[in-house]
């Protein structure tokens, strides 16, 4: 591990190892606060404040901050990095390496707009540091209320910061302007057509009614598949495995006409990387590669660290025999753009 003798480096890196580890968002804040309270201020600044020993003077830096800090300016790599490193650093997974690497992209992520925990420049930043040459944000339409769901006014504002994100952060990287949007009781999308036009890409999930009998939640979900603005069935299933928010079983369907009719409609099937939903389960991932769908392995990331939980479906992938050809992140941008914009009205 070389030194990050830069501090804000080292204390992102740190807030960036908890978070793909999982760990309790409390733990992670302290570094991300402190990171940012060094922001307005020089090198110069920085250092005599390490010599002198009044960081922790300054809001949002505490004493084991301040402590990664100076020892980062000194140019060690600080003591708090190396047990991360040493603890969650490694692999996540024993298989798809080869996959991770192919892909370009993550096309299911979300911000401090809905129910993510950080603003839209660090989860953009993170994505360009993991390799990507794009990332879709994509958060909460507005009936989903718990996760402070974006109206039609609050999503036209986001893609403004989207829009100025993207031009701030250098030439290599899309951000670029999506959502997550709630296939409703009825098949509908929970977003008004004007605005589902102006975004790059959509992802159409079910978060409401899950346990919905067989026959009206096929229904509910081919309608959602037929619709020209959805690109991504987000994880199909909506099932938890495990995890802070406990279980929830698979909500039932007919799933080999499910995915017929993303074959059909040329929508990709989620293959959702969180370690707590395995969305869709492997005999389902399993169907839909019989029925000839494409596939999106997203992280569903709610934090920068999560976004490298896209190597746990890419495992899964390969597993599968998935050819990375039929998985749409593989693909260059403007292919990507292409195909997610093909079937939208005139």
């Amino acid at each position: 591990m070389e030194s990050p003798v830069d501090p804000v480096s080292a204390l992102r890196r740190i807030a960036f190892l908890l978070e793909r580890a999982r760990e309790d968002t409390y733990k992670v804040k302290a570094y991300r606060a402190a990171a940012a309270a060094l922001g307005p201020l020089d090198d110069t600044e920085i250092a005599a404040r390490a010599e002198a020993g009044t960081l922790t003077e300054l809001a949002g830096i505490g004493a084991t901050t301040a402590t990664v800090i100076a020892q980062a300016v000194r140019g060690e790599v600080p003591d708090r990095l190396r047990a991360i490193e040493d603890e969650y650093g490694g692999p996540l997974v024993a298989r798809g390496a080869a996959l991770r690497a192919a892909l370009r992209g993550d096309l299911h992520s979300h911000s401090d707009w809905s129910d993510g925990g950080s603003p839209i420049e660090e989860m953009a930043l993170t994505a360009r540091e993991l390799g990507h040459e794009y990332l879709v944000l994509t958060d909460h339409s507005p009936r989903l209320k718990v996760a402070r769901g974006l109206s039609a006014a609050r999503l036209a504002r986001q893609l403004e910061v989207v829009e100025a994100v993207d031009e701030g952060i250098g030439p290599g990287f899309r951000l670029l302007r999506g959502i997550e949007v709630d296939i409703l009781d009825t098949g509908g999308l929970d977003q008004s057509e004007e605005m589902l036009a102006q975004l790059d890409l959509r992802v159409a999930s079910v978060h409401s009614k899950l346990a919905m009998d067989p026959a009206p939640m096929t229904r509910r979900m081919i309608a959602a598949v037929e619709s020209p603005f959805t690109n991504v069935l987000g994880h199909c299933t909506g099932r938890l495995t495990g995890g802070g928010r406990g279980t929830r079983p698979e909500s039932r369907f007919d799933a080999r006409a499910v995915f017929e009719a993303c074959a059909a409609h040329d929508v990709a099937v989620e293959i959702n990387s969180r370690p707590e939903r395995r969305d869709p389960p492997t005999r389902l991932l399993a169907l839909a590669v019989e029925a000839g769908c494409l596939f999106a392995i997203d992280s569903d990331a709610h934090a920068p660290g999560q976004l490298d939980l896209q190597v746990y479906g890419c495992e899964r992938a390969e597993d599968a025999g998935i050819d990375p050809e039929r998985i749409v992140n593989t693909w260059p941008l403007d292919r990507l753009l292409a195909w997610a914009s093909h079937d939208l009205p005139a």
